[in-house]
């Protein structure tokens, strides 16, 4: 038999997620970063924008194709694609009752190469003694059944975005002062390992065992100074997806910029 030929990939796509914390705000910072990191998909969160007073035509004049699942002043979630999006889906089945904009879903395909990706900002739940942290339980519930109906289609699939989830002590600056908080609960982190369970992979912690590299911090008490964060952005890959990651990293740099989001983004890089 012959051997087989090592084939070097043709391209790599580049996926990022940003909750952004008001795109009205933070246009100028968003546009100066895609500019600087040149991210092929870029899933934003936390629009606090309706679909109509989203700025298209900052970011069509950088070369992406954009889909909005926006609402008035609370929640929001886009994707930004420098290729053709297909089967563009707002919301995440399984309420129909709920319209949070909170889920956003779109198929893009570059030269052959088809990824399905999702842009997602989970509740964040607090008070946890309150009906909210219900609504993000069973949000969750709902992500996990939507997922393992996306997994059957065994492609490269990323759910991108805010999951508002602390997986581990090591992603926290201080556990002792995050115990009774929504994002890191017992019950929150075993959702969240279900989730990875069905065949996952968080594309940072497949990159790197650096412990205590955040994605989010607080604009209050000095945190970003302290480096008091969390990290609560995740990429999860599908099977498909995770075979063909090539890099992963967290970008502090926007943190630092004037009028910052709490939030950074994280990429991936993955080989077609």
């Amino acid at each position: 038999m012959a051997a087989r030929l090592w084939r070097a990939p043709l391209f790599a796509m580049k996926i990022a997620t940003w909750n952004v914390n008001s795109i009205k705000v933070r246009r100028d910072n968003v546009v100066r970063w895609l500019r600087e990191a040149e991210p092929d998909v870029a899933c934003l969160q936390e629009l606090k924008c309706t679909d109509e007073a989203f700025p298209h035509v900052a970011f069509e004049d950088l070369g992406y194709n954009v889909a909005v699942h926006g609402q008035k002043t609370y929640n929001g979630v886009a994707i930004l694609s420098k290729f053709p999006m297909e089967d563009v889906r707002p919301g995440l089945p399984g309420d129909a009752e709920d319209d949070q904009a909170r889920y956003l879903e779109a198929v893009i395909s570059r030269d052959g190469g088809v990824v399905r990706v999702a842009s997602i900002y989970l509740p964040n739940g607090n008070p946890a003694d309150s009906p909210k942290y219900d609504y993000k339980l069973d949000w969750m519930a709902r992500l996990k059944a939507h997922a393992e109906q996306l997994l059957s289609y065994e492609e490269p699939l990323v759910l991108a975005g805010d999951y508002n989830v602390i997986p581990a002590e090591e992603d926290v600056h201080d556990p002792d002062a995050w115990r009774d908080d929504a994002l890191f609960l017992p019950e929150t982190r075993g959702a969240f390992r279900a989730i990875l369970n069905l065949g996952f992979t968080d594309a940072w912690r497949a990159s790197s065992d650096e412990p205590h590299r955040y994605t989010f911090w607080d604009y209050q008490g000095g945190a970003w100074q302290k480096n008091h964060g969390i990290r609560i952005d995740h990429l999860l890959l599908s099977p498909q997806a995770a075979d063909r990651l090539m890099a992963c990293n967290i970008d502090k740099a926007p943190r630092s910029w004037q009028k910052p989001s709490d939030h950074v983004p994280i990429w991936a890089e993955l080989a077609f």
